[in-house]
């Protein structure tokens, strides 16, 4: 070891002894309001589409708004890649905290862009400068989490910060349900939903709406400190070192730290990120077997966290009563997130996968099987966004374990970001089947693709309990 990496080794073993969150519960909730409007802004389109669709498609209907809810999203999950390609690399390059400024500028940019568009080709472009900020947003916030989280926390820190993704999706669903459909008793729709002939414009409301808040969570993010661990790997000890003693100073008023462990030498982040993973074999590896898994999940996953209203009414169910039931099935998303934050840490990331599948398919069966009755059509709604949103804040956590510091927002582009593509091929190619399939059919096919995913996930590495560096030297 040299003289000069020893200092650096130092920093990281103090940083890796922290066992808490040793951040103001503050710059948590910074976090997760940035994360609310992520995911406000993912689900927002997914009851308010139809009406979207009646405005800006000619000739669509309830029925056949299906067939065109396929491009937005896939171009959305374009920008993703888009986003997450250029702007994820630049995070590993100029660090976490300016980067995470920029992505939330710039999918507000594009939540009021949706707002105010005229078309239906504008709108599949705003969506597409949305999925710019968004991709990379996903990727930088889970890097930053991972880096700041103890060591034996940090799938349960992700989830914590998971349960403001869960509210985001809840408010984009319901609001959309209130906003956009027409009224209905209970249980076919929501009694004081405001959508009628004379009110037709409720789904901009919505993207003006998550324009607001992108703005509220860009002035909140400069209270961030940058990542301690970005800042030893690209030699800047001394601001490293500040931030590591404050969080040293208020996780003793917790609990008396232990002493200092055994330390490694850090890495100086020399080389480009993109280089760092595809010319080394382990990463590479890494990186396929992670996009793949990711690829197939996300069929799964924007199936029913984008399309599920839209696909529900292609198969009959009238929109108020498809609403309701998607909205309904956001308290599984709900649970799923505080699953994840009291239980996560207890298996290895990859036997997750499985759980989650099983349950998702266990739910898309009950919704086929229930027909008319509305009640356990909900329920099994709540079981399939249990299922596959399970899914997601383990994976997330897994897939920035796998990679270095040096590059770790960049590989978590490749497999996540690159991954999204998954979702809107799927949900293009997908959604126009559904009318021809029948439920049952539509649900075993659509989960089908998170079982896939979870097989594929247990070709990885374990990575529970272990230290980044260790994990990915």
């Amino acid at each position: 070891m040299d003289t000069q990496s020893e200092p650096s080794g130092i920093l990281l073993a103090r940083l890796d002894r922290i066992p808490v969150w040793a951040l103001p519960r503050l710059f948590a909730g910074i976090i997760g309001i940035g994360f609310l409007f992520t995911f406000y802004d993912i689900f927002d389109i997914n009851v308010s589409f139809i009406e979207t669709c009646s405005q800006l498609v000619p000739g669509c209907t309830p029925q056949n708004a299906a067939n065109a809810i396929g491009l937005p999203v896939l171009l959305n999950l374009l920008g993703y890649v888009i986003g997450t390609l250029i702007l994820s690399p630049l995070a590993d390059r100029l660090g976490r905290r300016d980067l995470l400024l920029v992505t939330m500028v710039l999918t507000g940019i594009g939540s009021g862009l949706t707002a105010i568009v005229g078309n239906y080709p504008w709108f599949v472009i705003a969506r597409l400068i949305t999925g710019v900020g968004v991709g990379a947003d996903l990727a930088i916030v889970n890097t930053y989490i991972g880096e700041m989280a103890p060591r034996a926390g940090r799938a349960r820190y992700t989830a914590m910060i998971f349960i403001f993704s869960a509210f985001g999706a809840m408010l984009g669903i319901w609001v959309g349900l209130w906003l956009t459909t027409p009224p209905a008793r209970l249980p076919l729709g929501l009694p004081f939903a405001l959508a009628s002939p004379g009110f037709d414009q409720g789904w901009r409301l919505m993207y003006a709406i998550g324009a607001l808040l992108a703005l509220v969570g860009v002035l909140l993010r400069f209270q961030l400190p940058e990542s301690p661990r970005w800042l030893i790997a690209r030699g800047r000890l001394d601001e490293a070192e500040v931030v590591i003693t404050e969080m040293e100073a208020r996780a003793r008023a917790i609990a008396p730290l232990g002493p200092v462990p055994a330390f490694t030498a850090s890495q100086i982040a020399d080389e480009l990120p993109f280089r760092a993973i595809l010319r080394n074999p382990v990463y590479l590896r890494r990186t396929i077997l992670l996009f793949c898994m990711w690829f197939f999940a996300y069929v799964t996953l924007y199936s029913f966290g984008a399309g599920f209203t839209t696909l529900l009414a292609a198969l009959g169910y009238p929109p108020p009563e498809a609403g309701l039931i998607t909205a309904m099935g956001t308290f599984g998303f709900l649970l799923c997130a505080v699953v994840a934050y009291g239980f996560g840490e207890h298996l290895e990331r990859k036997s997750w996968m499985p759980l989650s599948a099983a349950i998702t398919l266990l739910g898309g069966v009950l919704v086929a099987l229930t027909g008319s009755i509305v009640l356990l059509g909900i329920l099994g709604a709540i079981i399939i966004f249990f299922g596959f949103n399970l899914w997601v804040p383990i994976a997330y956590t897994w897939s920035i374990e796998n990679y270095p510091t040096r590059a770790r927002t960049t590989g978590f582009a490749l497999v996540d970001g690159v991954g999204h593509l998954g979702g809107g091929i799927g949900l293009f190619v997908i959604a126009p089947l559904i009318p021809h399939l029948g439920v049952l059919a539509a649900m075993i096919l659509i989960s089908a693709f998170l079982v896939l995913a979870a097989i594929i996930a247990q070709f990885g590495i374990g990575t529970r309990d272990l230290r980044l560096e260790e994990i990915s030297p």
